[in-house]
């Protein structure tokens, strides 16, 4: 952890805010934004106060947890939207050191090796228990396809960049598609018998969780490939930020294209499902159109039409999206709500729960609000 400044009043103007605001607004219901909205939408009745249904919170509920299998909810947006804006952060990261390609390459490597520690370490890598440990994970995977994406960049003009793109997706449906499983049948893309997940059990040391649908890692080997088409459809954005469009006309490609890709994805899905823990090709343009959607209407309104104030939360939060990542695991933020709220949740009753929850929620606000006015970040 250190302090930043930034160089110059123009670099600081020319930052893409909207960018940050979206990764604030993605991490936010990972803080447990999520939980918090499940539990008041539990708090409705069957009818409100005028005899209507209130069917709808129970659906909107189901859109704060994974789909099983096969399918799409909102929360299955939320690390691939990450992962998109990973990538539409590196035109601007690299920009400046196109020239020095030397440096370049150290700071991707660098950037790469430190995000792979965090993430060993988040997982426990410390205890030197190698047989439970989880090798695999959000970490890992960011690491990994930040810096295969960060490469490709680096060393590869738009053209290439989608030959790579359409590469991956394409070739990722091939083989999941054509190449069985030892014993099993080409295309079965079931928990137990789909490829990815067979390399996963063979190949992945340490322990593979039963969370994680436990016929493989759902961060694992195979399906990092087409998370990495993610990266690049983020690198795309980047780009076409950083180009000299008006902000309207940036802002409705955007748009367009997100809502091409989800279209499309839709209908690859009916032949190549859309499935989150093999993250197939289908998956990466339904997430990817939802994310450049999402993206457009935030530049729009942040960096197009200059309204910051309402963002402020979520730009904070972006600003220092790993570190609160990172700090979760570390720093038990629901004790210390349980320590200023312990009387409130005793009188809330059932509620209490809700309570030293949303309690947590600030405390981790708070102390990302007091680092962005420190201008303390995490830079790797």
């Amino acid at each position: 952890m250190q302090q930043q400044v930034p160089a110059d009043p123009k670099s600081a103007h020319e930052r893409v805010l909207s960018i940050d605001a979206l990764r604030g607004f993605d991490m936010f219901w990972i803080m447990g934004a999520d939980t918090l909205a499940k539990k008041l939408l539990a708090l409705l009745p069957a009818t409100n106060f005028a005899g209507v249904s209130t069917a709808w919170a129970k659906s909107l509920s189901d859109q704060f947890e994974h789909v099983e299998w096969e399918g799409f909810r909102f929360y299955d947006l939320i690390f691939p939207m990450f992962l998109m804006l990973v990538g539409c952060s590196i035109p601007f990261s690299l920009g400046k050191l196109q020239d020095d390609r030397t440096k370049a390459h150290w700071r991707i490597l660098r950037r790469t090796f430190l995000i792979l520690l965090m993430g060993l370490i988040y997982n426990g890598i410390q205890n030197l228990n190698w047989t439970e440990l989880r090798w695999m994970g959000v970490l890992q995977r960011i690491g990994i396809c930040y810096g295969i994406g960060a490469l490709l960049a680096l060393h590869l003009g738009p053209r290439g960049l989608f030959a790579v793109w359409l590469a991956i997706l394409l070739g990722y449906w091939a083989i999941l598609s054509w190449v069985p499983v030892p014993g099993g049948i080409a295309g079965d893309l079931t928990p137990a018998g789909n490829l990815s997940g067979y390399i996963d059990r063979t190949l992945l040391p340490g322990k593979i969780l039963k969370q994680y649908y436990g016929f493989g890692d759902n961060e694992g080997l195979l399906s990092t490939i087409p998370a990495v088409a993610t990266v690049l459809l983020g690198i795309a954005a980047g780009m076409w930020l950083k180009s000299n469009y008006s902000k309207l006309e940036k802002a409705s490609g955007l748009m367009a294209l997100g809502a091409t890709l989800v279209v499309v994805g839709t209908y690859w899905g009916n032949y190549f499902p859309v499935i989150k823990n093999l993250w197939t090709s289908s998956f990466v343009l339904v997430a990817g159109g939802w994310s450049l959607m999402l993206l457009s209407v935030f530049y729009g309104i942040i960096d197009g039409l200059g309204f910051r104030a309402w963002a402020w939360l979520w730009i904070i939060i972006g600003a220092n999206a790993i570190t609160i990542y990172l700090l979760q695991r570390i720093v038990p933020f629901d004790k210390i709500s349980e320590f200023f709220l312990n009387g409130i949740g005793n009188l809330s009753g059932d509620h209490r729960p809700i309570v030293i929850l949303a309690g947590a929620i600030v405390c981790k606000c708070v102390l990302l609000a007091v680092m962005y006015n420190k201008r303390i970040f995490l830079r790797l």
